[in-house]
């Protein structure tokens, strides 16, 4: 099984949509995860669970890591981090 991993800090654009990117990911095998460690805890999320991010309250400037598991991993964590970065 491939995993991929990447640290980013978020920066997108208020047109952006969680919803886009849980759709965007909807095709691939792999499972990716936003994992967020801003104010003192640590918050993982499954980029294709609506719920789940929007429980996360990403926003601007926060320091994040994607971490993606699956046969086609790289691919969906790198769709991930193109989005938000």
């Amino acid at each position: 099984m491939e995993e991929y991993k990447q640290d980013i800090v978020i920066h997108i654009e208020e047109k952006q949509t969680i919803i886009e990117l849980s759709q965007m990911l909807q095709p691939f095998k792999s499972e990716v995860y936003i994992i967020n460690r801003s104010e003192g805890h640590v918050v993982e999320a499954n980029v294709k669970s609506l719920l789940g991010l929007i429980n996360m309250h990403i926003q601007n400037g926060d320091q994040v890591t994607v971490r993606a598991e699956g046969s086609d991993a790289e691919e969906a964590a790198k769709k991930v981090v193109n989005f938000l970065t």
